[in-house]
């Protein structure tokens, strides 16, 4: 019996020492949650796509490529478009104004894009709008964001004819939807305490909107503005050649494809790249000063 006893207490003691480890000294693996549906289907898609994957990697016809030859000519062409610019059709002036021609059209994108963003972002943000609203617009515009910006330019094409004024309306009407989810969500970041404060003190919606929500939302939308207009840029380059819009999307469509000049392909390539970065610098510059100003 004494012997039971001993062995009794013994288990009671380590028992209670087993129970007194914190959770420091043992490993926190988290919860285990059982998967849902939503889980699920992303496994399965991810799985899918695996499967596709390996399986268009092993049926495809590898003995018909000359891997050594195609390396050798995409260097070949490498060398021709950025180390021999040169182009025959135009002059470096007529290249310059075709450039400007396609800013231009970005930055007419971008302005009526924003114009009209900003109102529908104001009634999208949460904080500024009642629910049902606020659910129709993003809604709306979530729409119109999953039809890329050359369909829309078609679809517009069809009534406009194809030109300059389709590019325009297509590309505006992207950017709109584009940028009222930016400007929507920078506009609920702000703290509803300072609304809630400001409808106590008797202000008014437009109040609030002047005084409090654009104010303290300004570098969010200039951000998101210039980022924008240089999605427009590329997007102009391309509905030069897809719509007609003309530009310097247009000499880069003929140089590549009609006349198949690597060259001109090439000058193209080097005024669009240092019209990108004076856009980078440009933006960069702006918003350092509207930042060391507020």
């Amino acid at each position: 019996m004494q012997f039971e006893e001993v062995i009794r207490k013994e288990s009671i003691v380590i028992c209670e020492q087993l129970s007194s480890y914190s959770t420091k000294d043992t490993v926190n693996y988290g919860t285990i949650k059982p998967l849902n549906r939503p889980a699920l289907a992303i496994r399965g898609i991810l799985l899918l796509l695996t499967a596709l994957t390996i399986y268009f990697f092993v049926t495809i016809d590898y003995q018909s490529v000359d891997l050594l030859q195609s390396i050798a000519i995409t260097f070949e062409n490498f060398k021709t478009v950025f180390l021999h610019p040169q182009s025959n059709r135009f002059s470096l002036g007529e290249a310059f104004y075709n450039v400007v021609v396609t800013l231009g059209l970005a930055f007419l994108t971008t302005l009526i894009g924003g114009i009209v963003a900003l109102f529908l972002g104001l009634l999208g943000a949460q904080n500024l709008a009642p629910k049902q609203v606020t659910n129709f617009i993003k809604g709306f515009v979530a729409f119109v964001r999953a039809v890329p910006t050359i369909l829309w330019v078609l679809i517009f094409a069809v009534a406009a004819g194809l030109g300059s004024a389709a590019a325009v309306i297509g590309m505006s009407f992207h950017s709109i939807s584009y940028l009222t989810k930016a400007y929507s969500e920078s506009f609920e970041e702000l703290d509803r305490s300072v609304i809630e404060a400001l409808k106590a003190s008797g202000a008014n919606w437009w109040q609030i909107v002047f005084q409090a929500v654009i104010p303290s939302s300004i570098t969010y939308l200039l951000s998101w503005t210039f980022l924008r207009f240089e999605i427009n840029f590329a997007n102009a380059i391309a509905m030069g050649a897809a719509a007609g819009a003309g530009g310097i999307g247009f000499d880069l469509f003929m140089a590549s494809g009609f006349y198949f000049d690597l060259r001109e392909v090439g000058l193209i390539t080097y005024f669009v790249l240092a019209f990108a970065i004076v856009l980078e610098v440009a933006s960069m510059k702006i918003k350092g000063k509207l930042q060391n100003r507020t």
